[in-house]
């Protein structure tokens, strides 16, 4: 009776779902940059149906974010290569204006500088944008739409940023050097550069920003960076080789999608454990956690989809979207 009552309490944990996981309408559009058709979608999140497609002015859009009023879309044109491969080498930024759904204006770098992941300051409402051939964070204001700034990485290849809830620090993963530069947004310097592996790819913080997650490309692991010391403070085993990852915004899960297994994992951070595997069609990419935390959606480039994830049971709905969709952002 003793071992049946341990496993009966065993199985029941398995099964619990990671939250109650109200059900409410979304509020909102899920924007998703197709790399293979150049375009973007907007997806009804409610109807999960792709409800226009927008045409991209340029070779080739990878990441999207919208503004924080829901209003606008930024599309960074980063070229026809991979990071740190040969190619042309992007130099601007499409404007979308999300209810007339088309480009309004086009921001010019004036040289290619591959700019490639865009983040809205939480606190100064500036645009901050990855420009890897410069080495550098750039900074816009997205009112005039004009450069007003950069912030020196200190290294090549600075492919994708994270912001701190605060505004204060940002993060960008350095893929070929398999770093993360540390920043000074305010001071627009180089705090430190943290060495993480040989190759390292996406980067995201938990929501009090004491933790960063980055995959290492080339062993199936994701790094865990204790932010106050500046150092990889451990390592998560994963099945795969991991890419993007999300928290929730309770803190209690980050969500990693995994391309090799077509898998997304679920990390407890407050174990640091892998405790779930979720099955999700070809090459999972990105991963955006709704600000509700109720759904996460992972681009699956190969499968031209989006696995809809209920975070409350971890089913699975998946949405059709276009040729190679990558990046994902939220327009409430």
């Amino acid at each position: 009776m003793t071992w049946f009552l341990a496993m009966t309490f065993i199985f029941a944990i398995f099964l619990t779902p990671l939250s109650p996981g109200p059900s409410s309408s979304s509020a909102g559009l899920l924007l998703v940059a197709n790399k293979g058709d150049q375009t973007l979608s907007l997806v009804d999140p409610d109807s999960g149906r792709q409800v226009a497609t927008i045409v991209e002015g340029g070779v080739t859009g990878h990441e999207v974010v919208a503004s924080p009023d829901g209003k606008k879309a930024f599309v960074p044109i980063y070229g026809n290569s991979g990071v740190g491969m040969p190619g042309t080498d992007g130099r601007t930024i499409d404007v979308i204006d999300l209810s007339g759904r088309k480009v309004i204006q086009t921001i010019d770098f004036g040289h290619g500088v591959r700019p490639h992941c865009a983040v809205f300051g939480p606190k100064d409402g500036l645009l901050y944008v990855t420009t890897e051939l410069d080495r550098s964070v750039a900074v816009i204001d997205p009112r005039s739409l004009k450069i007003v700034g950069g912030v020196p990485t200190a290294q090549g290849e600075s492919h994708m940023l994270a912001i701190s809830s605060d505004g204060r620090k940002a993060y960008t993963a350095n893929v070929g050097p398999g770093t993360v530069s540390v920043l000074d947004l305010a001071a627009r310097k180089t705090l430190t550069v943290i060495p993480v592996a040989g190759h390292v790819q996406r980067i995201s913080l938990s929501p009090d920003g004491h933790w960063a997650f980055t995959s290492d490309t080339e062993k199936p692991r994701l790094a865990v960076i204790d932010t106050a010391m500046n150092k990889v403070d451990r390592w998560i085993t994963l099945p795969g080789t991991g890419y993007g990852a999300a928290p929730t915004p309770d803190g209690k899960w980050l969500l990693v999608a995994i391309p090799s297994t077509n898998e997304v994992v679920v990390v407890d951070l407050a174990t640091m454990r892998v405790v779930r595997t979720i099955e999700v069609p070809p090459s999972p990419q990105e991963v955006l956690v709704r600000p509700d935390g109720i759904v996460a959606y992972v681009s699956c480039s190969a499968s031209h989809q989006i696995a809809a994830i209920q975070i409350n049971d971890l089913s699975v709905k998946p949405i059709e979207a276009g040729r190679g969709a990558d990046g994902l952002a939220w327009a409430k």
